[in-house]
């Protein structure tokens, strides 16, 4: 099985936070998205491993803001949610962080619309198109992404949980995971909004781990 990177989105209570940065995932993601049950709104970041990337995630939010944050927090990249253009993401990318673009899939995606951002940014980052921009929970038909036809490695997100790992597993020793970077999991391993279970996360992670080349 291929070896991919962890990400844990949606982190918001400074001890749950240390709690899970212990089990050290490759990046926590902290989102600043008014209209979201998992807005982080804490004035700083616990202190956290270096190793652990820390990801803001924003919709649609301006230039301005995101600098700021980028200063306050240090975060290390950017996941984009909103329906942010190619010259934002060019713009973006003289902060020297990472940016991550995330595009809400369902079965009539057209991929071809990712052309354009290949090179504004470093990673695609694929979700389940729902009535939010993120964290709704379920997952996508992953053989969809037998029309994905760029190499720009890509986030795999989307309701992603312990009962799917089994599936995971397999997404990632197939053809379909060839540019797969990284797994993102969120909401099916919260107790509430934000609020994360370290045991099944600690659990998953091992699982995700084994048998990797």
């Amino acid at each position: 099985m291929k070896k991919v990177k962890l990400k844990i989105c949606g982190m918001k209570y400074p001890v749950n936070i240390q709690e899970i940065a212990a089990l050290k995932p490759d990046y926590l993601g902290f989102i600043f998205w008014d209209k979201s049950s998992r807005k982080f709104d804490v004035n700083q970041l616990p202190k956290i491993d270096d190793d652990i990337q820390k990801v803001g995630v924003f919709v649609d939010a301006t230039l301005e803001e995101i600098q700021n944050k980028i200063k306050i927090f240090q975060l290390d990249a950017i996941q984009l949610h909103g329906n942010e253009s190619v010259k934002f993401c060019a713009n973006l990318k003289n902060e020297n962080v990472e940016i991550i673009k995330a595009f809400s899939i369902n079965n009539d995606f057209d991929f071809n619309q990712l052309k354009a951002y290949e090179n504004v940014v470093d990673y695609f980052l694929f979700d389940t198109k729902g009535k939010l921009p993120g964290g709704n929970g379920t997952t996508f038909d992953w053989q969809v992404l037998e029309n994905y036809n760029l190499q720009k490695p890509f986030f795999l997100s989307g309701g992603i949980g312990l009962i799917e790992i089994s599936k995971t597993k397999e997404f990632l020793d197939s053809f379909l995971s060839k540019y797969c970077y990284a797994i993102d999991v969120n909401s099916r391993f919260e107790t509430e909004p934000g609020l994360k279970n370290k045991i099944d996360l600690e659990k998953f992670k091992k699982l995700l781990d084994e048998d990797k080349i």
